[in-house]
């Protein structure tokens, strides 16, 4: 079925690689336009350029920090523009942090992981909230993570973050819903998939990617670990009026795992 987006205007953070790379082809070969952000400026140019190239006038590469307030301002504007209104935002931009335990992490360590995985997201929502009320009916989809629902030794910035993802999400979806706002709000949770956010894992296998892939795989049902359109499918859906009837949920793309 194609076009399950088409007229549709879309704003994906963290877009100059990995899964934010993965939902910007998704979305825009199924008729939405896109505007990618992210701080690295050049990589979300040479995406844009790439998608324009198979779907002529679809994307839109702007520089943001998802940190800053007034920058979240200047790119939903420019992005409006160019796009001709905004009807989904995928909150996408997000890093693991240090590995570190609670005698160990720091506090720059902790609250630069906020600031990018939760404030971002409250941000976004904050300022997208009025264009997609505008342009409704639309949807925000939070990228959070399976460790924003099961925690693991040595993740608590990364635990906690993913978790308040998870929790701000239903109350957007309940905050609109009761406002009529026709604005849907879901999060997603994947497991371990193949971008560069496994590169420490690789590291700690002696660059051996093969052997981090088989080791993250281990306590997986599905014994493997995810591509990045496992998880460009599911916000697809979400995306799209397929799933009109769908907020204040959380979607695990996790091969099975949480369900042991």
């Amino acid at each position: 079925m194609a076009g399950r987006v088409a007229g549709k205007q879309a704003l994906i953070t963290g877009a100059a690689g990995g899964l934010g790379e993965a939902m910007a082809w998704m979305l825009a070969r199924e008729g939405a336009r896109v505007a990618l952000t992210d701080v690295n400026l050049n990589g979300v140019r040479a995406l844009a350029d790439a998608i324009n190239a198979e779907v002529p006038g679809s994307a839109f590469a702007f520089r943001h920090d998802v940190t800053d307030e007034a920058d979240w301002v200047s790119v939903i504007d420019q992005a409006v523009a160019a796009m001709g209104g905004l009807s989904i935002l995928v909150n996408n931009a997000g890093i693991g942090g240090e590995l570190q335990f609670v005698e160990t992490d720091t506090l720059e360590n902790w609250r630069r992981v906020q600031a990018v995985n939760i404030e971002s997201v409250m941000l976004g929502c904050k300022h997208a909230m009025p264009r997609l009320r505008a342009s409704a009916p639309s949807s925000i989809v939070n990228i959070s993570s399976v460790a924003g629902l099961a925690a693991a030794p040595g993740m608590g910035a990364y635990n906690a973050t993913k978790a308040a993802v998870w929790m701000y999400t239903k109350t957007i979806a309940l905050e609109a819903a009761k406002g009529d706002w026709n604005v849907r709000c879901n999060s997603v949770h994947p497991v371990f998939i193949k971008t560069p956010i496994l590169d420490p894992f690789i590291a700690m296998a002696g660059g051996d990617e093969a052997k981090a892939h088989e080791r993250l795989s281990r306590g997986i049902p599905l014994k493997r670990i995810g591509e990045p359109d496992d998880v460009a499918y599911c916000v697809l859906y979400l995306a799209s009026d397929e799933s009109k009837f769908v907020t204040g949920a959380e979607f695990k793309i996790d091969g099975g795992m949480l369900a042991q």
